[in-house]
């Protein structure tokens, strides 16, 4: 993931990753700066420690 992403999730109150359980890809999508691959990199990085992003 580039440097936009991860600066606009902040910038949009989303700092750890429990936090994006409660919104759908969809929804990141809508935000500047997030793309496709990010969505990617954050459904492995959720994953990883067993969580999932909302059921759209």
């Amino acid at each position: 993931m580039g440097k936009v992403a991860p600066r606009e999730l902040a910038l949009n109150g989303y700092t750890r990753y429990d936090q994006l359980t409660g919104v759908t890809p969809a929804q990141l999508l809508r935000i500047h700066g997030v793309g496709p691959k990010a969505i990617r990199i954050l459904e492995e990085e959720l994953a990883a420690r067993g969580l999932a992003f909302a059921d759209s």
